[in-house]
């Protein structure tokens, strides 16, 4: 298992980002669909046990109750190696990795529910207080 923890305070310092690490037991959210390209990751605050992060692959957001699923952090090294870079990343931190390259952003929007675009040019309606990810009408 690779020591992840100087490449995320690397990303963390060059982007002037607080580093909140990502730690076993607590978990994250995960798509089923996350060999699909582009990744996509964003952290929500950490809350019951939860890390925070969602990642999910390819350029549609999935309105699926079950789209993501839970996955304890120490198991994601194996099943997304691309997401432990920017795991320590804090909340409101967006990553987007396509074709080699990496695109990380804040999103500080957690005081309200706002509409946001996404990584990829169309619009995503984020609430903070559900946590919940829906496209908007």
């Amino acid at each position: 298992m690779t020591d992840w923890l100087p490449r995320q305070l690397e990303i963390c310092e060059r982007y002037g980002a607080s580093f909140l690490p990502s730690s076993d037991p607590e978990k994250l959210g995960i798509a089923r669909n996350t060999a699909v390209r582009p990744l996509n990751g964003l952290r929500h605050p950490p809350e019951s046990g939860t890390c925070g992060w969602y990642l999910w692959g390819g350029t549609e957001l999935s309105q699926l109750p079950d789209f993501f699923q839970p996955l304890h952090v120490s198991h994601l090294e194996e099943t997304c190696p691309l997401a432990m870079p920017f795991l320590g990343l804090a909340p409101g931190w967006r990553a987007l990795e396509a074709g080699g390259a990496r695109r990380l952003w804040n999103e500080s929007f957690f005081s309200a529910p706002q509409l946001k675009r996404d990584s990829l040019g169309s619009f995503t309606r984020i609430h903070a207080t559900t946590l919940a990810l829906s496209r908007p009408t």
